[in-house]
């Protein structure tokens, strides 16, 4: 799950998914009861050591085996909100599966639905249970190592620092990897998916908003926190970004403002000029600590702009929503990003897509529902590439 870029009215909350958050006392009290409860699962795909050979994580946009995403059905989390964003849910699985296979975990009692709204083309499967839709943030992180070898890493997710009941939810990362037959390894860093981002090349993007972080790691320094990072994605750089903390339920992740392109290349969604809020000013820093960054190499990056739309123009009045044309996803062949009503914004994010991506297809959706949650597509998904 991811937030940011957003322009709301002076002095307004700006707790992101602030609707969720109610749930997450009860939640996160039963959290325990439930993980013990699931002790056989969670044991047998209990943490193993690093398979030899130089796991890295590799960029996202390589070959993928499938796409991993998950199936919303909590009310008590989403409310009336639900049926629409399992909707929206639905619409990017099928969409993506256009292009490779998807694979979306639903729980028992919504598994019907789940197949009827995703059709044919979707794989649902309900050995993996979910407590929300935010694989990114709660599914495992997938390591090649060059040679034919995969595993994955786990980021302990504790529900962005335990602010969301999340008892089904920690232990995804672990059943997925199980599912795939890979060896699994706890990071010894707590944090999502959506904090971080990597080239494939030894150099990630990271907010300390959100890692650096005593509701994530208590007593850890950043440097403690970036070796951990560095052992898990098998990287040697990580530029650091401020972030936001406290103003949303993941203190700022970094994919829905700043992404790599390519080893040494990265792009940052820019706010309108008028944006003063402190996701727009957040969005300026990076772009500026971008600009004067070296990736592993030593080359000095190279950063694109994409612009945000305007916040009085799109389709949505709620002062939650994402608006990000930077939260897209890369799946085989394909760019699936989102659409928001701002005709002239939509149009010009595409073609910039389109320029970056001159051999994908450029899908734009309307994924409004999830938008009110926070989230977009890229905080919804989670690649699986090919050894």
């Amino acid at each position: 799950m991811n937030d940011h870029v957003r322009k709301r009215p002076e002095g307004a909350a700006m707790d992101r998914r602030r609707f969720l958050t109610a749930a997450a006392a009860t939640g996160i009290a039963a959290a325990a009861g439930l993980a013990a409860s699931e002790g056989p699962a969670r044991a047998a795909a209990a943490p193993r050591p690093a398979a030899a050979g130089a796991f890295r994580v590799p960029a996202e946009d390589v070959r993928h085996t499938r796409t991993w995403m998950a199936f919303p059905d909590s009310g008590s989390i989403w409310g009336g909100k639900l049926s629409g964003v399992q909707s929206d849910i639905a619409l990017i699985a099928r969409t993506i599966a256009k292009y490779e296979p998807v694979h979306l975990c639903a729980n028992s009692a919504s598994a019907a639905r789940a197949r009827s709204l995703a059709g044919p083309t979707v794989t649902v499967i309900t050995s993996i249970p979910v407590d929300d839709c935010w694989m990114r943030d709660s599914g495992p992180v997938f390591r090649t190592d060059g040679a034919g070898g995969l595993d994955a890493v786990g980021l302990n997710f504790n529900g962005w620092g335990g602010k969301q009941t999340h008892a089904r939810d920690a232990l995804v990362a672990g059943r997925i990897a199980a599912y795939a037959g890979v060896p699994f390894t706890a990071a010894g860093v707590v944090g999502e998916g959506g904090a971080v981002e990597q080239d494939g090349a030894g150099t990630l993007m990271a907010t300390r908003s959100s890692l650096v972080n005593r509701n994530r790691n208590p007593g850890l320094s950043q440097a403690q926190v970036e070796a951990a990072l560095r052992t898990a994605y098998g990287a040697s750089e990580v530029i650091w970004f401020d972030g936001v903390a406290g103003q949303d339920i993941t203190d700022d992740h970094v994919d829905a403002t700043s992404r790599f392109l390519a080893p040494g290349r990265a792009v940052v969604q820019m706010p309108l000029a008028t944006d003063t809020d402190a996701y727009a000013e957040d969005a300026r820093r990076q772009y500026q600590v971008l600009s004067a960054a070296t990736a592993a190499d030593g080359t000095r990056m190279a950063v694109e702009r994409i612009q945000g739309p305007d916040y009085g123009k799109i389709r949505s009045t709620n002062r939650d929503f994402l608006a990000s044309y930077a939260n897209y996803y890369l799946c085989n062949g394909a760019v699936i990003t989102a659409h928001f009503g701002d005709t002239r914004a939509d149009a010009a994010a595409r073609a910039t897509l389109a320029r970056l991506y001159p051999d994908r297809v450029i899908e734009q959706l309307n994924i409004d529902r999830l938008g009110t949650g926070g989230g977009g597509i890229h905080c919804v998904t989670q690649q699986q590439p090919v050894r």
